[in-house]
């Protein structure tokens, strides 16, 4: 029996292209196929979760949202890399910088995800895993950003299991000495369904604000103009 289509994703099987990039919003993923894809199709709508199937340079390139959080991206990831046959999902977010380092709009690469989710747990380890991303992807992202003049800074992230949550601005000291360089909410659970089919992850983040200096950008700015970190992931898809 087909799993295809799932209760998320209503696409028939072939609809996804082996890359698929994933923003967070859906807005995000309409703005991408429009502005970038020539003859996108709208390959799923299911809850308003849109994904597009189109070419980019004459690759078959996909390009779905995955929603906010772990658990949401969690769902897309796994039945996209399971059940439709995608070897490489590119995370294209924005993240909140925790070192003044990074300024606005810069762009960082996950090399590696911390969390304060029991996302993990469903593995059944006894311990604490520590999932990275793929270092096929990381190696073609870089060389991409430097061909378009476009700095990368790879290092480690943190993927937040509450936006709002009571004791997050306590941790940011810890994982500023530890070198984390920002804050979002759905690598962790991206790199470790990857990890466990055997497929590719990166997580692309565009600094949208700082927790250090209290900076930030309009939503319409996070949907529209964070181009650079798109061209960087398309050029690898």
């Amino acid at each position: 029996m087909s799993n295809i289509p799932t209760p998320h994703i209503n696409a028939p099987e072939g609809a996804f292209a082996r890359t698929v990039l994933m923003p967070g919003d859906p807005l995000r993923s309409k703005f991408i196929a429009e502005t970038y894809l020539e003859n996108p199709v709208l390959v799923n709508n299911v809850r308003g979760v849109q994904g597009y199937t189109g070419e980019y340079k004459g690759k078959k390139v996909s390009v779905m949202a995955s929603g906010m959080g772990m658990p949401a991206i969690g769902i897309y990831s796994y039945e996209l890399f399971n059940f439709y046959g995608v070897e490489n999902i590119i995370r294209i977010g924005s993240a909140g910088a925790l070192t003044d380092k990074l300024q606005l709009r810069d762009v960082v690469a996950g090399m590696s995800a911390y969390t304060d989710s029991n996302y993990g747990g469903q593995f059944a380890f006894n311990g604490i895993l520590a999932p990275c991303c793929s270092y096929k992807l990381l190696q073609e992202a870089v060389a991409a950003a430097e061909k378009i003049g476009q700095p990368i800074v790879p290092g480690p992230i943190y993927s937040s299991d509450a936006f709002y949550g009571q004791g997050s601005y306590s941790a940011m000291p810890i994982l500023q000495k530890l070198g984390v360089l920002c804050v979002e909410m759905e690598a962790y659970a991206l790199y470790l369904n990857a990890a466990a089919a055997g497929k590719n992850a990166l997580a692309l983040l565009t600094i949208s604000d700082s927790l250090v200096t209290g900076e930030s950008l309009p939503a319409e700015d996070r949907q529209n103009t964070f181009t650079r970190m798109m061209e960087i992931a398309l050029e690898i898809a």
